[in-house]
């Protein structure tokens, strides 16, 4: 039980400042990057009011439009963008990101210790996405940006005391209500630090039995090898 504690307390010092960063190459490579997240976040339906007509757009992941001035239309975040930097619409900010509900989640989490408010899977990537390039079309756009960053901080917090109770009897983790940015980063963190658990219990994994070192390795293939004709 001593190795097991001393693990939880070296594992939760060394990745509570940046989780995503300290998995080995090979964990993250098989893990999705923050761009990548954001890439896929794009593909989320946004609401836009468009200040010209268009006609409809045949795109490989759907058709858009047909679009008419001061007509709400619902399009894909990427296209949305792409139209409001050429001046063609106006964005809408989603229902889930108007004060009144950031600040009843906010106080929802500081209130839970342990559960995760619900929120839009991809609501961090949205979010900054519609921050960086629609900030004149969202309302009270600065508080709108601190309680989303209130809110992330908290749901982190939690994220980083619930390493506390990470055992060696530990095998799986779930969380509820998490974001895509936010498994992107934690779970390479749990990932490893569930494998360091495992091999610690099982020791016979690491080091070959008595046995298996006493015996010859020419003793291990005793069948007769195959000549190979020469090129």
């Amino acid at each position: 039980m001593e190795h097991v504690t001393a693990v939880v307390e070296l594992l939760y010092q060394f990745g509570v400042n940046s989780m995503a960063g300290r998995a080995s190459t090979e964990l993250e490579s098989s893990f999705f990057s923050g761009a990548e997240v954001e890439f896929l976040a794009e593909d989320d339906m946004v609401v836009i009011v468009p200040s010209l007509r268009m006609d409809t757009l045949h795109l490989i992941c759907g058709d858009f439009g047909p679009f008419m001035p001061q007509v709400p239309a619902s399009v894909p975040l990427w296209l949305g963008i792409a139209m409001k930097k050429r001046g063609k619409c106006r964005l809408r900010a989603p229902e889930w990101m108007s004060v009144e509900n950031l600040t009843q989640v906010l106080e929802l989490e500081r209130e839970s210790s342990q559960e995760f408010q619900p929120l839009p899977f991809h609501y961090v990537e949205v979010s900054r996405l519609l921050l960086d390039n629609a900030r004149d079309d969202l309302v009270d756009v600065y508080m709108v940006q601190t309680l989303i960053e209130d809110i992330r901080n908290v749901r982190f917090h939690k994220v980083q005391t619930g390493l506390q109770t990470l055992s060696g009897k530990t095998h799986a983790v779930k969380l509820k209500n998490l974001g895509a940015m936010e498994v992107s980063l934690i779970r390479p963190f749990f990932v490893k630090a569930l494998e360091k658990f495992y091999v610690h219990d099982n020791e016979e994994l690491v080091q070959p039995s008595q046995g298996e070192t006493d015996t010859p390795l020419a003793s291990v293939d005793r069948h007769p090898r195959r000549v190979l004709r020469p090129r």
